[in-house]
């Protein structure tokens, strides 16, 4: 049987939540009003230092709502290699040559990758993704095409 400290904490622990629930309730996000909304919920939480299991619980399901509002509405499309290299190549703030120097993949191999004339190969992703240090997967379509195409 719970004594009343017990109880006390529990309801102080699902204090938080309902209050959050109150403040925005957690249900699928229909239109760009309610994303806006969710999204100013969610950043007032990451703002704070430090969450309860109960805020850290409502976050969590505050973002799948987002992003599975986002998936449907702004779907990003898959990116070419040779626009993900391009990218990874100015967020780093790197040259052609000096990724050609780290990676040991021949400059103009990644100069065709670059103008849209290759692929690049499963070793090459590899090494590219160990030295942007981000997942291979970046390189990799996200959808799956039937056989044959």
């Amino acid at each position: 049987m719970a004594g009343p400290r017990t109880k006390m904490l529990r309801r102080s622990a699902t204090d938080g939540y309902l209050e959050l629930v109150r403040h925005f309730p957690l249900r699928p996000i229909h239109n760009e009003r309610e994303l806006d909304q969710a999204t100013a919920v969610i950043n007032s939480l990451v703002d704070r230092d430090r969450l309860s299991a109960a805020e850290q619980d409502y976050l969590e399901v505050l973002g799948d709502l987002v992003e599975r509002y986002e998936d449907k509405h702004h779907a990003i499309g898959d990116v070419s290699d040779a626009d993900m290299l391009e990218h990874l190549i100015e967020a780093k703030g790197v040259t052609q040559a000096a990724v050609a120097r780290a990676t040991g993949i021949a400059a103009s191999r990644l100069s065709e990758v670059l103008r849209g004339k290759r692929q690049l190969t499963r070793a090459q992703i590899t090494k590219l993704a160990a030295y942007f240090h981000v997942a291979p997967a970046v390189f990799l379509p996200t959808h799956d095409t039937p056989a044959g195409e």
